[in-house]
């Protein structure tokens, strides 16, 4: 019964590091429909900008909101001088870009930063909360990262849904020509939106790196399981990135757990060949409106 405890917790905890890095996916999906391959290293790059200011000798939480304040400005500059330039084409070409600035900022990260492994801390203890004389598998920085991931779903979901920012943005990635007609700066709309992407992407970031070691390649995999997670709930959804990043972690701690860790990716492959087969949209996919 504890073992049983202990996998669900780990799977609750590791799902909501998913579910951090799939809001950074949908956030950029619904503000420019573009899918954002190269969001993991440029976390990676903030997350070691706060390692930068913590081995200075100054605290975590400076570290932690210079990371974030790095990845709304990397945001900002990667859409001006990498995506920029090829608005207005087809969308493969943004895609293919960040793919290329995938490889960069890693051999860049490498060039700066060093290939070995360093340990990054957290503001947390890291070890499991003892609850009536038993140790479980949720640590304090474990609860810290549930609650901001979930602090981060509420912000995003007032943004889209009663703010006329997050209205503008949605309009400039939907429609851009319509949206200029109606006076929408949508440079500034794209923008906004890449750099708040990346925002919640260092986020994310910070959250996988807390208490563990980083390298220039620790948040690659997470690319595979954080796309996995928003396709799952839905990539114009930050509740179903919630609820995917939930539903895969949980269930890829029960496939290591019980089945062994070397199928972790295949379960991963095999939930998402089922999401795309069965319903493509994700879980939480709005009903298309029929036309007649």
């Amino acid at each position: 019964m504890q073992q049983l405890l202990n996998t669900a917790l780990g799977g609750l905890t590791l799902g909501m590091v998913y579910a951090a890095f799939a809001l950074a996916l949908v956030l950029i999906w619904r503000s420019t429909r573009i899918v954002n391959f190269a969001q993991a290293p440029m976390a990676m790059v903030t997350t070691f900008v706060a390692l930068v200011v913590v081995d200075a000798g100054h605290s975590y939480w400076l570290a932690f909101a210079a990371a974030l304040v790095s990845g709304l400005l990397l945001g900002a500059v990667v859409e001006r001088l990498v995506v920029r330039p090829v608005e207005g084409g087809p969308e493969i070409n943004a895609v293919i870009l960040t793919l290329g600035l995938f490889i960069v900022l890693h051999a860049l990260a490498a060039v700066v930063f060093g290939n070995r492994y360093r340990s990054f801390p957290a503001p947390f203890g890291v070890r499991g909360l003892e609850v009536g004389g038993t140790t479980i598998a949720l640590t304090g920085f474990g609860v810290f990262t549930v609650l901001a991931v979930l602090v981060t779903m509420g912000l995003l979901l007032a943004l889209f849904r009663y703010t006329d920012v997050g209205l503008r943005m949605r309009a400039s990635a939907f429609n851009p020509e319509v949206a200029r007609l109606l006076g929408v700066r949508v440079g500034r709309m794209l923008t906004l939106g890449w750099a708040l992407a990346s925002l919640v992407g260092s986020l994310a970031g910070l959250l996988i790196a807390g208490g563990s070691l980083v390298h220039p390649a620790y948040m690659d995999s997470v690319v595979v399981y954080g796309f996995v997670a928003a396709v799952l709930g839905g990539l114009d959804s930050p509740i179903g990135a919630v609820v995917g990043g939930l539903l895969l972690g949980v269930a890829l701690s029960f496939v290591s757990g019980y089945v062994g860790s070397q199928l972790v990716a295949l379960a991963a492959l095999v939930i998402l060949m089922l999401v795309l087969t069965l319903r493509p949209g994700g879980l939480f996919a709005q009903a298309a409106a029929r036309r007649v």
